[in-house]
């Protein structure tokens, strides 16, 4: 089992106290507590620090945790400058870089792909397009490329990333495409589905179609407070600041978990087949953040299979 944090890159947490600095001490403060894993998000709609920056701030910062988007939106980024962006950033980080993606919702992303030029209707395709277009260029000299969508008769030579390959490819998302793209093309899966039951079902229906190991990791909301009427007001507090809507809503489509049987609740997914859990910290200003941080990782560090934070506190 491996654990993973969010870091709070959000314009509604800089305005609450945060700071760019602060981004990078709370990323160095989860590696000396044991986290396997530091994130940051991707966003047009809601602005945030560029995650691709924040995570090359973090590289040299730390020693070793993971890194991850959660998730990126190659969308908005020049396919072939990106694979350059991602290859050098795997080696500033010594191949530390996962890549955790998206291709944007229905409802949501409409407007942040127009901006950027991106056809909303062809947004799966050209993501996939864009993936396998990133490996051909970090494992290879391709002279053109040509996929569904994106249409190359010239490319450049790109700086060899940190691991042969490039750097692992996680796909976000539950729907029934979703799950056939992730078992055919991607190495791992980064879903939030509020049910163990549902991922428990999605993860079999991948694993009986791919062709090679796949990663299964979740993204779980968390408010320790062993109160859960006043855990479930901070939840509901960070939703409206987050998405302005309330908990109620969020909560349909995303695990959210507060109480005192957290570990219960993770334990449920783990159950379901979840082996590296990223988990986003329900709290906006920085001084709830840092609270939440260390109750986090003591109910972390309480868990059976933590071998990384048993050996932190030794």
């Amino acid at each position: 089992m491996k654990y993973g944090l969010l870091l709070p890159a959000g314009q509604a947490q800089l305005d609450a106290g945060g700071s760019t600095r602060g981004l990078v001490e709370t990323a160095v403060e989860a590696e000396r507590l044991g986290f396997d894993s530091v994130w940051a998000g991707d966003s047009l709609v809601r602005a945030r620090i560029e995650p691709l920056t924040l995570l090359t701030a973090v590289a040299q910062a730390t020693e070793r945790v993971t890194l991850g988007t959660a998730v990126l939106m190659p969308a908005y980024r020049h396919p072939v400058h990106a694979a350059v962006t991602i290859s050098s950033l795997d080696l500033l980080s010594e191949g530390r870089l996962v890549l955790g993606v998206g291709a944007g919702f229905p409802g949501f992303s409409e407007q942040e792909l127009e901006l950027v030029g991106v056809d909303f209707r062809t947004r799966f395709s050209r993501l996939d397009d864009t993936i396998a277009l990133w490996r051909e260029l970090w494992t290879g000299r391709p002279e053109s490329f040509h996929g569904k969508v994106l249409h190359y008769d010239w490319l450049p030579e790109v700086p060899g990333p940190a691991r042969p390959g490039g750097p692992p490819i996680w796909l976000g998302g539950i729907t029934p495409a979703a799950l056939r793209r992730t078992a055919r093309l991607y190495d791992g899966w980064l879903p939030y589905p509020p049910d163990p039951a549902d991922y428990a079902t999605a993860l079999a229906t991948i694993r009986g179609t791919a062709p090679r190991p796949i990663t299964p990791a979740l993204f779980a909301t968390v408010f320790a407070d062993d109160d859960v009427r006043r855990g479930t007001k901070a939840l509901d507090d960070y939703c409206r600041a987050t998405y302005r809507m309330p908990l109620e809503a969020v909560a349909q489509i995303q695990v959210m978990m507060t109480g005192p049987d957290i570990p219960a609740q993770l334990g449920r997914f783990v159950d379901a087949g979840a082996r590296h859990i990223l988990l986003r910290i329900g709290a906006v200003d920085s001084a709830t953040f840092t609270e939440q941080l260390a109750e986090v990782a003591e109910i972390l560090s309480a868990l059976p299979h933590r071998p990384v934070l048993e050996a932190a506190e030794d």
